[in-house]
């Protein structure tokens, strides 16, 4: 592997900083106005546009990444927590603050954040807390946990990889999943990454061929059976949990994973796929107290900017960690793991200041959410319910797609409130949306019009086979803290005004 050139696009918009501050805002043509003629805007831009692989670079047009957000406030309306958020106006007036008063080292800084997330999600301080560019990057750190575990290797047993992130097939089986990594190091989907040549992957469903979530006891039936398969074949199986796919679900229950590893034992370890972090302090606990690694990235529900992730590992994983793969000196640095971690010494020394920023506005905005009272945020949450189902679901007539197996629904009311901070709509009966590419070509028309909502998921069929479109309406944390901060009469009309400009939208004219 080798260095890789700087991307096209990234360096033509980093050569705009350069010019002068007119020429600057023309590349950020939906940057809300309040922005434009700051000092250090278009240079905190750059910082948090780098360090990632090719999905984080800037359009030079519309300054916008693939998945059109942008780490900078915007103009456009966005319920797009579900994809990915722009920057918020008082996390990027706090990152200015920071980089005015100086930066300070990076091992140092990622070390801060380790202790906020510890308190923040009031968990021990011998949880191991690793950083990583992205979500998809964190498969290669629960790999790492419990290498070594299996004379034969590792058996990843990937839970619905449709309603995790694409590159997820790729790192789940130790191979890179793009063309570059954050360390810009040539690479090429499918590469093995150097020690992980042992790692294989199941891929079990979340939903059955007709797009319908399947119950907790047929998953965990399906997981025992291959668990069983990996443990003649001399692996160690490592089972991910969905806490909060891309369409809301979380699969299996508790009760399932706890049969499980009360039969299994030390022959299987668990990761909890809650990268969409919409998930509660206390199931955080519950599933580290059980030995589970939890991922969690700050560019979901969290709110930050694209992209950065981290890892929970729990104090008896890391204790028995094998040495980290060679390979990893391709993918992290130094200051990403915990001093002490066998093979953290071939990784780089440098510093990714990109990531940093990232993490650090993702923090600044879980502490901010933290802040709010229960009450607070049941009460935006129910504001934004009403109005999802009021002006999109009766009003327009379109489906909401279930977060729960059919006969399960009262297993919705265990789940915690975050997960109604999402819904998934049906929109395949709309003339422009019916069939998933269709969505996805609707999806960037919103976005023209200066609105966005969540990526369309492949979870509705139609009666020709083909997947059906859909479209997710998504609440962010700093969504509900500046909604929280005003009274309930004035926090109603808002979310009724914006996800009616939503509905006016999608109408389908008569």
């Amino acid at each position: 592997m080798e260095m890789a050139p700087p991307h096209k696009s990234a360096t033509r918009l980093i050569q705009a900083y350069s010019l002068k501050k007119n020429r600057v805002v023309a590349q950020f043509p939906d940057m809300d106005p309040a922005y434009r003629d700051r000092p250090g805007v278009a240079e905190l831009v750059a910082v948090l546009s780098s360090g990632g692989d090719a999905r984080i670079v800037l359009d030079p047009v519309s300054g916008l990444n693939r998945y059109l957000a942008a780490p900078y406030p915007r103009k456009t309306l966005a319920f797009a927590s579900s994809t990915a958020n722009d920057l918020s106006a008082p996390a990027c007036d706090h990152l200015l603050g920071l980089r005015h008063k100086g930066l300070p080292d990076y091992t140092a800084h990622l070390d801060n954040l380790r202790q906020r997330i510890r308190s923040a999600y009031r968990i021990a301080e011998s949880t191991e807390v690793v950083f990583a560019p992205s979500g998809t990057d964190l498969e290669f750190v629960a790999l790492a946990a419990v290498a070594g575990r299996g004379r034969a290797g590792v058996h990843n047993i990937l839970l619905g990889a449709d309603e995790v992130g694409s590159g997820c097939v790729y790192s789940a089986r130790g191979q890179y999943f793009a063309e570059e990594t954050a360390l810009g190091v040539a690479t090429y989907p499918g590469e093995p990454v150097a020690g992980m040549e042992s790692v294989t992957l199941a891929d079990v469903p979340v939903r059955c061929a007709g797009g319908i979530a399947r119950s907790s006891e047929e998953i965990a039936r399906q997981v025992r059976a291959e668990i069983l398969r990996t443990h003649s074949e001399g692996r160690h199986a490592l089972l991910h949990v969905v806490h909060g796919s891309k369409t809301g679900l979380i699969l299996p229950e508790l009760t399932e994973i706890d049969a499980l590893k009360a039969e299994f034992g030390d022959a299987m370890s668990v990761v909890v796929d809650a990268c969409q972090a919409r998930i509660a302090r206390s199931a955080v606990g519950d599933y580290l107290a059980r030995g589970a690694i939890v991922f969690l990235t700050g560019s979901k529900f969290m709110g930050g900017p694209p992209f950065s992730g981290f890892a929970l590992i729990p104090e008896t994983l890391v204790a028995a960690a094998s040495p980290l793969p060679s390979g990893f000196a391709s993918l992290f640095r130094k200051g990403e793991w915990r001093e002490g971690w066998a093979g953290r010494e071939w990784l780089d020394d440098s510093s990714n200041p990109g990531l940093a920023l990232r993490l650090e506005a993702s923090v600044f905005e879980l502490e901010r959410f933290g802040a709010l009272g229960l009450s607070a945020v049941e009460q935006v949450i129910m504001s934004f319910q009403r109005a999802v189902r009021e002006l999109l679901e009766h009003k327009l007539g379109l489906r909401l797609i279930d977060t729960v197996p059919p006969g399960e629904e009262a297993l919705a009311v265990e789940h915690p409130i975050e997960m109604l901070t999402l819904a998934t709509l049906d929109v395949s009966r709309h003339p422009e949306a019916q069939t998933f590419e269709a969505a996805r070509g609707l999806y960037h028309a919103l976005d023209k019009t200066g609105l966005r909502l969540g990526q369309p998921v492949k979870c509705v069929r139609r009666d020709d086979g083909d997947w059906g479109g859909t479209l997710r309406v998504g609440l962010s944390m700093p969504q509900i803290c500046a909604l929280a901060a005003i009274d309930d009469h004035a926090r109603e009309a808002a979310l009724f005004e914006q996800i009616g400009r939503f509905a006016e939208a999608l109408a389908i004219p008569a």
